[in-house]
């Protein structure tokens, strides 16, 4: 994961760098502003590698649970760049609104804008990918980043090209407008779920349901499970349950049954945490919906 972050920095610096030169091509608002965004992937790029770094730290004293929603962090800050990045474009569209200017070789500068954007694409895509596969928000949230300035790239281009076509340059600004304004809605999506996150979200119902699954195939000897809670922390699940047993089973056999139980989920859900309460029979207290 910190290779596939540090290469997300470089491919943001190389895209930022055509970008830009195609906007000094031809010194239009709108592709000045796709490549601002871009100066915000190099930045965000830089804090998922920060996170992804600091999320593999071991648990200390100080972090028992150990580091993953460092991650979380990561696309919050991430949200906040996409906002400030958005104000400054609607700035320089309004600006540009106010003082037409035409462009100069725009077909040159919007070939060397779509390359651009199909590198963006292409890399976007294995980033959400990667960001579902090894559960990770940073990454996950870097890529719906960047596949949002290919969504506004595309726009841009389309537009551009009308207005090359028509001499209508109203139509510059005014992409870039929609630029800013599509990346403030993917901001909003990142900081939103980050926040989610950080408020220890459930696992999926799907993942749920599996996770009841292997509990009531593993449990054979216990009389009941109940009370089962989970929660994300970055790539991280923590999974706890009761486990009601007879009271007449030693301790060395309900910790067969927790083992066997453990081993059968952290399988299914790599790096999963599991606590397990046990309980005698006569003393159970089921407060939640029974799984077992």
């Amino acid at each position: 994961m910190k290779r596939i972050a540090m290469a997300s920095v470089a491919v943001a610096v190389i895209v930022l760098a055509i970008k830009y030169a195609a906007y000094r091509m031809t010194g239009s608002v709108a592709l000045f502003s796709d490549a601002l965004e871009s100066i915000v992937n190099v930045v965000a790029g830089l804090i998922a590698l920060w996170a992804v770094t600091l999320s593999y730290k071991p648990a200390d004293s100080d972090h028992p649970f150990g580091h993953t929603k460092a991650e979380y962090l990561s696309a919050v800050i991430e949200g906040v760049l996409i906002v400030l990045a958005a104000l400054l474009i609607l700035r320089e569209a309004w600006q540009a609104y106010l003082v037409p200017r035409a462009m100069e070789e725009p077909l040159i500068g919007i070939a060397i804008n779509a390359a651009a954007t199909t590198i963006n694409a292409v890399w976007a895509t294995y980033l959400i990918r990667q960001g579902a596969a090894r559960r990770s928000p940073a990454l996950a949230a870097d890529g719906r980043h960047i596949m949002a300035d290919v969504v506004t790239s595309v726009g841009v281009i389309g537009g551009l090209l009308i207005a090359t076509s028509t001499g209508w340059t109203i139509l510059d600004p005014l992409m870039a407008a929609l630029v800013a304004l599509n990346i403030l809605r993917e901001g909003y999506l990142v900081v939103m779920s980050s926040l989610s996150g950080l408020m220890d979200r459930a696992i999926d119902p799907e993942e749920e349901a599996t996770v009841r699954d292997i509990i009531s195939s593993h449990a054979d000897g216990a009389l009941e499970v109940h009370d089962l809670k989970t929660r994300l922390a970055g790539r991280a699940i923590f999974i706890e349950f009761h486990m009601v047993v007879p009271e007449t089973m030693t301790v060395g056999i309900a910790h067969e049954i927790c083992d066997r139980i453990e081993d059968a989920l952290q399988v299914a859900f790599d790096g999963a945490r599991v606590s397990i309460h046990v309980e005698p029979e006569g003393e159970a207290k089921q407060t939640g919906v029974p799984v077992l």
